[in-house]
């Protein structure tokens, strides 16, 4: 639940609930929304020209003094992350915008022809497959994500390595589906725990996007398919944006940027390179902190591997995340418009920390 008509000086936690049981555990956000130095809406709207082309310079400047008014994050957020074009129009943009509604909504229908469950606005926790593509009779999964379909009478089962598999179903044979399908339960474990002190989530209906989105984007990305902490990346999206397509677009063009880090091999990890960078920074501003983690061990930095993983997510909360994105997002792209030296000298190692 976002509150609206906060005034000046009121820091930015306030448009994000946080469950009387659990503020406590919540750290405050020192995020202050500043009049004259923060993109209030006023600010944004001024920023477009009659065509509805934006003045991208303006704006990243304001954001760097004073950050993004909570209530036009979602509209920044999709300018920050690539979603449109700057000098995009508002009809171009409008145009954009449906055609990517209706292929996302292809996608998820195509995704519900493969589970019913796509779409049902449940969330899956329990294995609906096996490895070899029988599909598994689990009370669980029957009552958690079909009790309104009665499809449990007449059904023979048998008994597979301790497993109850459904008989009469239609084994599968298709190994990408198989690959998916088994992620779905997965998804649904991860969303139950992905920002679960905010009030946002304790309707049902807001964890049954960050799913489906998560399950939609697993079977069209099938070289990386879904890992665990994309839930905590996705999770934002949906807070900010009403629309589930366009949360789902907006995660999209995030995993473009972070989905190296989700590429694992038998060599390697996904943000090896990154810890790399990390060690070598450091072994150069700090030699001391350097030769303190070589003797404790821990001189390959693998304390680090979440934080780049999903961009210091599990490390600061929700609402401390919503003030420091736009702040990462706008310099990536003073960067990438002006290719100054001195601004790539300034951001260097931020950027190489974090994959860019």
């Amino acid at each position: 639940m976002i509150k609206w008509g906060i005034s000046s000086g009121t820091p930015a936690d306030a448009y994000y609930e946080i469950r009387s049981d659990c503020t406590d555990d919540v750290p405050k956000s020192k995020f202050k929304i500043k009049a004259g130095k923060t993109l209030s809406v006023r600010k944004w709207q001024a920023a477009f020209n009659p065509d509805g082309c934006l003045d991208i310079v303006s704006v990243l400047s304001r954001i760097q003094k004073g950050g993004v008014h909570p209530t036009v994050r979602g509209e920044v957020w999709e300018f920050l992350l690539g979603c449109f074009d700057p000098r995009s129009t508002f009809d171009e943009r409008e145009e954009i915008r449906q055609i990517r509604r209706l292929q996302y909504a292809r996608w998820k229908e195509e995704c519900k022809e493969m589970d019913s469950h796509v779409g049902s606005g449940k969330v899956i926790t329990a294995p609906l497959i096996t490895e070899d593509g029988r599909p598994i009779k689990d009370p669980l999964v029957l009552l958690e994500a079909t009790s309104n379909q009665n499809t449990s009478e007449g059904a023979s089962t048998s008994s597979h390595n301790g497993i109850e598999v459904d008989e009469s179903a239609e084994c599968i044979t298709d190994k990408q589906i198989i690959e998916w399908k088994l992620t779905l339960h997965q998804i649904g474990l991860d969303v139950l725990r992905t920002d679960r002190t905010m009030v946002f989530y304790e309707n049902k209906e807001n964890l049954s996007k960050l799913w489906d989105i998560l399950a939609v984007y697993a079977w069209i990305d099938k070289d990386v398919g879904y890992c665990q902490g994309m839930s905590d990346l996705c999770s934002p999206m949906i807070v900010l944006l009403n629309d589930e397509a366009d949360a789902f677009w907006c995660f999209e063009k995030l995993m473009r940027r972070l989905r190296g880090n989700f590429r694992c091999t038998d060599q390697s990890v996904g943000v090896a390179n990154q810890l790399q960078h990390l060690a070598s920074i450091i072994q150069v501003l700090d030699p001391k902190l350097h030769d303190h983690l070589e003797t404790l061990g821990g001189g390959d930095y693998l304390f680090a591997f979440r934080m780049f993983m999903v961009l210091f997510r599990r490390e600061v909360s929700l609402r401390k995340l919503m003030a420091q994105f736009p702040f990462q997002f706008s310099w990536l792209q003073v960067c990438s418009r002006k290719r100054e030296k001195n601004c790539y000298k300034k951001l260097e190692d931020w950027m190489i920390l974090l994959g860019y």
